[in-house]
């Protein structure tokens, strides 16, 4: 009866739209407040007609034209206008949020309605959004809500998004727009400890969505260029009583900045802190929700912070571990938490504790999914249960393969490509598409084992899995030969993989045309290694903090003396001199200099005021390297190299040796050696 009312009404300013306007508002806030009435008849009956009868018409694209405009006049702004575009689109998100299954609409076909509108109307706005009424920002809010819903609901697919983001700069011009919202200062200033006002509903939205954008990972690089966004966040969870809004940012601080930068901004004491309440919480009620946020929406934020250092060691101290394996047997994600956290020197121990707990991955029941086993023998691999210290093997020079390649699965369709290049270019290869069988872990070990050198083929996804870490440091345990690619335009290696990748140079795919990076790729792996020989002892949990040394012979090793002469020297030489006086970073931040660009380096650092030079090579640092300049090391390199140029015999002035065209050829392509 109410919506027939509605339908036969002539008046766009009928009272009567507005009273029932306002009463579905507030449906939409109880079914907030009160999620287990989200799957009565009743509010199914209602979202489903107003999907079809409103949403998905004609009169709803009409009122979303109208916001196309800038200015807006303020007579768009009708009962009818409004119980189209904020009412129905509140309430439909409201209720999508529930996960529902039997949805009259595909993602799809909603997007292709309204995604596109949305989207320019939010891009619009934003730009004016200090001059924003009432009415329109409750349009916005709604219309953002519905968007942000619709894609958690589909699933966050790249194919759908392609709909209405069909090249990277229209999805970069859309997070801007949503950064802009969060930047307003007057709406985080607004937050209330309830959902009861437009600005909270729209910040906690548009962060939702952010934290989306963020997990699919195709725009972290994206999200981490904009510098000042971290303390934005910061600043608004210090100060918001909204528990949901702050457990947002901490998942999407998580997200997008690596380990050094967490460790600097000090946060993880408090997200980890933060999550664990929330987890208790949500644990322990029968809804399973915190805040009405899902316990596996929880766990999922968790599975990327579990992959960052310094939270793994802040869950070690409060001993979490026993929380979550509690969880393990309702949530399967928890077997993948674990093992990302058991990478943890403090956390194995923890879970090496656990007899209970080891005995159950030991003996895992049959009808346990290949995730769970494949995360159980990971666990067990990482504790060195039920397998044999194979790190102690010795090394065989008789190897089954000449290249291992080492991958995330969705990047399977290039590393597909290089491995048909490398069998076509008679090398024998291993990638587990086509040769794993029974235990991976065990499979994995007999791979490397058996290999002369490993592809690493980098992106986040790569970072993100704990199956390819476990690889990555297996090869590095055993000093295998490591060869990195970059798979992932915009990517850097953070996080453990800088640690393991940190002192190689790598040949970039995402810079290069496919042929020309695989004929750099055959001449990398072609060359001799050069690097010095030099024995290294360490526990396999100081994996991340030490530089692991490539064995080489000592017909190679001779090869490698550095002239006195500083003129002399090559890039290779510089590269081999600041590694082995421990000057990592200006290894890294010197990649391209031979021994007269040292000697340069050298006049500025003497002439030119030393405050002017630090600032300078700071931003060079935190450009090229994403790290601070350590003053420390520049110091020691300072004194390192007036003594070298006291014990030089030649001047700046004098002329440098010449090197053979083939030598310059043959060393232009050593781009991943290591001392």
């Amino acid at each position: 009866v109410i919506f027939e009312k509605i339908e036969k009404t002539n008046d766009e300013n009928d009272p009567f739209i507005s009273v029932v306007s306002v009463w579905y508002d507030n449906v939409c806030s109880f079914m907030y407040i009160n999620p287990e009435f989200e799957i009565s008849t009743i509010i199914i009956h209602i979202n489903h007609y107003m999907m079809r009868n409103y949403v998905m018409t004609s009169q709803y694209k009409f009122y979303l034209n109208q916001l196309h405009q800038s200015p807006l006049s303020q007579s768009i702004f009708t009962a009818k206008q409004l119980f189209y575009i904020k009412t129905c689109s509140l309430l439909i998100s409201a209720y999508l949020y529930t996960k529902t299954q039997d949805f009259p609409y595909t993602l799809e076909e909603l997007i292709q309605h309204f995604g596109a509108d949305i989207t320019q109307i939010i891009i619009l706005h934003t730009y004016t959004i200090e001059s924003w009424n009432a009415e329109l920002l409750s349009c916005i809010t709604s219309l953002s809500a519905l968007f942000s819903t619709c894609y958690w609901w589909g699933g966050e697919k790249e194919s759908q998004a392609k709909i209405v983001f069909p090249t990277e700069s229209a999805t970069c011009e859309y997070i801007d727009a949503l950064i802009r919202i969060i930047d307003y200062k007057p709406i985080s200033q607004s937050i209330e400890i309830k959902r009861t006002n437009d600005l909270t509903i729209l910040l906690e939205i548009t962060l939702f969505r952010i934290l989306n954008i963020a997990q699919n990972g195709n725009f972290l690089w994206f999200l981490r260029s904009k510098t000042s966004l971290p303390d934005t966040l910061l600043t608004i969870a210090k100060t918001s009583p909204c528990d949901k809004i702050r457990l947002s940012i901490y998942a999407i601080l998580g997200e997008i900045l690596c380990d050094k930068s967490l460790k600097e901004l000090e946060i993880s004491d408090s997200a980890s802190s933060f999550f664990f309440n929330a987890f208790e919480q949500a644990w322990e009620r029968p809804s399973k929700k915190f805040q009405q946020v899902p316990l596996l929406l929880l766990l999922k934020c968790l599975m990327n912070f579990s992959k960052i250092d310094a939270f793994q060691q802040q869950i070690a101290n409060t001993n979490k571990v026993l929380l979550l394996i509690e969880m393990c047997d309702q949530y399967p994600i928890v077997y993948d938490i674990l093992w990302a956290l058991s990478f943890n020197h403090d956390i194995q121990q923890q879970l090496h504790s656990n007899t209970s707990f080891i005995t159950k991955l030991t003996h895992l029941p049959k009808e346990y999914d290949n995730q769970i086993r494949k995360s159980a023998h990971g666990i067990l691999w990482n504790l060195k249960i039920s397998h044999e210290d194979r790190t102690t093997l010795a090394v065989s020079n008789e190897k089954t393969f000449d290249i291992m390649i080492s991958y995330s699965h969705k990047n399977e369709t290039i590393c597909k490509q290089i491995y048909n290049e490398l069998i076509n270019s008679g090398y024998r290869v291993w990638i587990d598409f086509d040769q794993i069988h029974g235990n991976v872990m065990d499979a994995m070990a007999e791979a490397i084992e058996q290999s002369n050198t490993v592809l690493i083929c980098m992106s986040e996804e790569y970072r993100r899995s704990s199956y390819c870490r476990a690889e990555a440091n297996y090869a590095f345990q055993r000093q295998t030969r490591i060869v990195p690619v970059l798979l992932q335009q915009h990517y850097r290696p953070d996080g453990w993989l800088l640690f393991l990748v940190g002192q190689l140079l790598y040949i970039d795919f995402t810079k290069y045309e496919f042929s020309q990076a695989i004929n750099m790729l055959i001449k990398e792996l072609k060359a001799p290694v050069i690097s010095g020989i030099c024995s290294v002892n360490f526990h396999p949990e100081e994996v991340n903090t030490i530089i692991l040394t490539t064995p080489t012979s000592p017909e190679t090793s001779s090869a490698l003396i550095i002239p006195k002469n500083i003129l002399d020297w090559n890039q290779t030489h510089v590269h081999d001199w600041l590694i082995s006086h421990g000057l990592l970073q200006m290894s890294r931040l010197f990649a391209n200099f031979n021994g007269r660009s040292l000697m340069y380096m050298s006049e500025a650092i003497e002439n030119v005021e030393f405050q002017q030079v630090v600032s300078l090579l700071q931003d060079d640092s935190r450009r090229q390297t994403s790290q601070s300049l350590s003053l420390v090391e520049l110091s020691h390199f300072r004194s390192l190299l007036y003594q070298q140029k006291q014990s030089s015999v030649s001047t700046i002035v004098a002329e440098p040796t010449k090197l053979k065209v083939e030598e310059l050829e043959r060393k232009s392509f050593f781009y991943c050696q290591i001392v």
